[in-house]
């Protein structure tokens, strides 16, 4: 049996990836990052940084992206669960500006692969949800990018209940027509 199951998206260079997990009455473990077992499965990428975010319920993040140093995204939820959002934004692209949607759990223990060119969100289901993931390059601020997550030409169904809890940078997002995107 694979170490880690590929499952495709309506966004062919965005894709789930299943650890196996192995449980007992201790507990479970699994690998969550095998440089070579990633490899085989295309995703070459050197990670340089590991981020961790705690949320809340009804809490929306994003949707961000860098138009330089561009971060490709392992994201996976360690408790709790979450609506996972990558936005295609290379306008070279024939789904540029088609999003898809996925749910990550502690408990599915699923992980989503964004490549670079994608805006990168998500939505707290859960009571408490804590996100971790990794990137391909650094934070850079000044490069970092917020496509509003409510534009309705994006036609994102972020499952609402209620207002969601957006900060103040994201409800200054831009819409996609006016997004600075890739090539």
């Amino acid at each position: 049996m694979d170490p880690l199951k590929k499952i495709p998206t309506s966004l062919p260079d965005v894709f789930i990836l299943e650890p196996r997990v192995f449980g007992d009455e201790r507990g479970f473990f699994l690998e969550s990052y095998n440089k070579k077992v990633f490899a085989e499965l295309g995703i070459t990428h050197q990670f340089v940084q590991d981020n961790h975010s705690r949320s809340t319920r009804n809490v929306l993040r994003g949707l961000h992206y860098q138009v330089q140093h561009a971060q490709a995204k392992l994201v996976r939820v360690i408790e709790g669960e979450i609506l996972d959002v990558a936005v295609d934004m290379r306008r070279s692209s024939a789904l540029f500006g088609k999003s898809e949607a996925v749910v990550l759990s502690g408990e599915n223990k699923r992980m989503l692969w964004i490549p670079e060119g994608f805006a990168h969100g998500f939505r707290v289901v859960s009571p408490v949800a804590h996100v971790v993931y990794k990137t391909s390059d650094y934070y850079a601020p000044d490069y970092e990018r917020t496509l509003l997550w409510s534009d309705p030409e994006l036609e994102i169904d972020w499952k609402l209940e209620g207002e969601p809890i957006v900060s103040a940078k994201d409800q200054r997002g831009v819409k996609l027509r006016d997004a600075e995107s890739f090539d």
